[in-house]
Parts: structure tokens; sequence; C-alpha cells
């Protein structure tokens, strides 16, 4: 797959400048069609970081055979007069195949050169294959100090600008080397092992519990999946934190399994069904730490895994996110686990003296199809007990009948449906 996508750009990057001339004359401005024969008739290794291919001119024109329809005709020499090949997409690799086996046509060339901007292309896609992230180290608690389970690793970014220079020069100066070795950068992590005591993260500031008892096994499995991609995260002061950002996607791919999630106007089955037992465990260690919750959106109806009702946070790629602030003066360092049916997560931090006080929740309204409304309270005070976050959440939740699970029929008209639609659905379902 790399060497194919290597010869696929290599051969789409130096492109003729070509004009007939009317005298018969031969007149190189940077090679003699020897010249090009000469400089491709060999090997050539790529480098680009750790990234390394080698192409042979044989391998490059079998591509070329395979891949390209190409005609060599008078006709299509006199078609290209005095414009460019690129505005065909004819790379320079298909033109040496057209000057090795139509020798009487050689003369006829009069200029050829390099494009810096068909090279600068190639580079910028290039850039997107061999670039990767520094990676900060994670780490977590153990024995009341922080530790590395994870070591940082540093980043590669392809140097554009000097790696275009270097392949001008490979070719205008006719280098005799085998190997051209582009120019990459090191980036190093924020968070590596020497910077960790830098980091205020000296005690626990908040926990967040639930529990997923009488969970099937697609979902126990699918909280396990989530839950491990948010341990050892770090939040730097003053970030926001975003559920969905960290999560990623949520795919067979990505070792999800289906099961209920609530869609619309039904629950029915779909990969990552329980995720948001970790978002509504996670809104609540945030709310426990006297963070600043800047989205969060309750479920549409209640659910039994997220008691006491009105503390839960719904999340779907890519919305709702549950996204709140670190507004503590040090990193926290995000610890999750499960103790038996329990999911737990643990807010480790700087304590800078913050008192929170949490009331409720409490159940406003209860109906007997299920539907209710519930509300609660968060407000954090400062070490001189200076009130800083006054927040209050309330929730309205439908009833479960409007939302069927698979094989149920709906008994009630769902929220955001028109007179219409309900009376459509209730006369297919002989309601």
């Amino acid at each position: 797959m790399q060497r194919a996508f290597f010869v696929f750009w290599l051969s789409f990057l130096f492109f003729f400048s070509a004009t007939v001339s009317r005298a018969g004359d031969f007149l190189p401005e940077y090679f003699s069609a020897q010249d090009i024969n000469d400089r491709f008739n060999k090997n050539l290794t790529l480098k680009a970081g750790s990234f390394e291919t080698e192409l042979s001119e044989s391998q490059i024109r079998e591509w070329i055979k395979e891949k390209t329809d190409l005609s060599y005709s008078r006709e299509y020499m006199s078609e290209i007069e005095n414009t460019h090949f690129c505005q065909y997409k004819k790379s320079m690799l298909c033109a040496l195949t057209f000057l090795q086996k139509n020798t009487n046509h050689i003369k006829k060339i009069s200029r050829v050169s390099l494009d810096a901007g068909l090279i600068a292309d190639f580079l910028n896609d290039l850039a997107r294959t061999t670039n990767t992230d520094p990676q900060n180290a994670k780490l977590q608690i153990e024995n009341e100090k922080v530790s590395v389970f994870s070591m940082n690793q540093n980043g590669v970014r392809l140097n554009k600008e000097k790696s275009l220079q270097i392949i001008l020069n490979y070719f205008q100066k006719n280098d005799a080397s085998h190997e051209l070795k582009l120019a990459t950068d090191e980036i190093i992590p924020e968070i590596t092992l020497d910077s960790i005591d830098k980091l205020g993260i000296k005690s626990l500031i908040g926990e967040g519990i639930s529990n997923f008892a009488g969970s099937p096994k697609n979902r126990i499995f699918n909280i396990k999946i989530a839950t491990s991609r948010f341990n050892g995260i770090l939040i730097k002061p003053g970030e926001e934190f975003s559920f969905v950002k960290i999560l990623g996607e949520v795919d067979g791919e990505h070792g999800y399994l289906p099961e209920l999630v609530i869609k619309r106007d039904k629950t029915e089955p779909e990969f990552g069904g329980g995720i948001c037992q970790v978002s509504t465990t996670a809104f609540r260690a945030a709310i426990m730490s006297g963070l600043e919750i800047t989205a969060r959106r309750n479920h549409a109806y209640p659910v039994r895994y997220y008691n006491p009702q009105g503390m839960d946070a719904t999340v779907y790629v890519p919305k709702p996110d549950l996204r709140f602030k670190n507004n503590t003066p040090g990193y926290i360092l995000i610890q999750t686990k499960i103790e038996g049916t329990q999911l737990i997560f643990d807010f480790f931090g700087t304590n800078d003296g913050r008192k929170i006080s949490i009331t409720g929740p409490k159940i406003t309204e209860s109906n007997p199809d299920g539907s209710m409304k519930t509300t609660f309270t968060q407000e954090v005070f400062d070490a001189s007990g200076n009130k800083f976050i006054n927040d209050t959440f309330n929730s309205v939740y439908d009833s479960p009948n409007k939302y069927p699970h698979p094989g149920e029929i709906l008994t009630q008209k769902p929220s955001g449906w028109s007179n219409k639609e309900w009376k459509k659905y209730k006369k297919e379902h002989n309601l």
C-alpha cells in the first residue's frame, strides 16, 4: 500500500513544459532527453522520518503500463504544442516512456523543467501519511503518588519547505546518490516523564459513581471499551473537556458491539449502546470536583442505570456532547475503574481550598406514564468563602412508552411528532 502511494505521486511529480521547435533544433533548458533517461534508470530510495520505500525504474514503468491509458501519436504531440503536460495529467515518467518508444520525436522537445507547485502538492499529501502527533505520557496514581504507566513519544512533522528544496536540488544537480532523504522535524509532547512534578496533581478533588447492575453483556462490554478511552487523560488548566472528542469513533471497527440506544422516537440496537453510563459517571465527577459544566443534556426518558434520576448525561457522536472546563490552578488527571457493577471516575489535581455544595437531585414532577421532572443545584465556593458557581440543572423526561424497544409499539405521541404523523402511525398499527 505504501509503495503504491509513492509510485502514484512520484508519477505525477515531475512535469514537462514542452514546445515544438520550428527549426528542429534541440535546446535543453535543464536536461536533455538522454539526461532524463539516465536519471530515472536507477533505483531510488525515498525516506521521510522513519518511513522508507524503494522504487525502481521498472516498478514505476510497470505501474504506468497497468494504470495509465497512454496515447503517443503524432496527433497527440501536435495537440500539446505550446502547452504544459500537467494540463493533461501526464507525468514526466509517462513522457519518458514516450521518448524511449518514439525516438523520432525526441528532437521536437525543446524544454524540460520541474514544476515546484506540483512537487509541493505531492509533499502535502506525503505529510498526511508520514506526520505523527506527539503522545503525552499517561499517568496513574499509585500509593497516593503520580507515576507513569505509558511513556511519552515524540511526534514527527515533514518539513515541506526544506524537502521541496531537497527534491529540486536532487534532480537539477544530477545527484548520483540512490537515496533521497527528506527533511523532518521532531515534535516534543507537552507531558513527559520530566514534567510530572510541574502538573500540580496532588490529591483527589472529586469522584463520580454509577451502577450498571442488570446490564446485558454487550452493554457491559461497551462500557469497558469506552471507559478505557478516558483512563489517564489529562486536562490542562483552563481547558474545556469534550467527552465526544476523546471518545472518538463509535463503531464495530473500534471494538464496540450492538446494544440498545435511544434514538429519535425509538429504542434500538446500535454500536456503542451503554456509553452514556460512562458520560454520566464523568459528569458526576465533574460536578463533585466543582468544575464549570458548559454542555450537558439529560436522556429522553428515565433510565434505571442512572439512578438517582436527574444526574445523567447523554452523548451521541457528534452531538449532544458533555463538556466542562478545568477551572482549577493545576492539571486534572482522570482515573477510571470498575468495581463489581460500579463504574468510578476519580479526578486528581490541585486542592485550592474550594468547597462544593450539591442540593438534590429531587423529583419535582412524577406521572403515572413514567415521565418526570427533576432538579439539582451545584454551588462552588473558593477558599475565602466566595461563591463563583451557582448552577441549576433541570431535567425533563418523557414517558418511556414513547420510545418502544424492538418489537414494541408506541402508545403515546412522541414529543416532536405532528398530529398528522401520530395519526398516520396509529392507523398503520391499528391503534
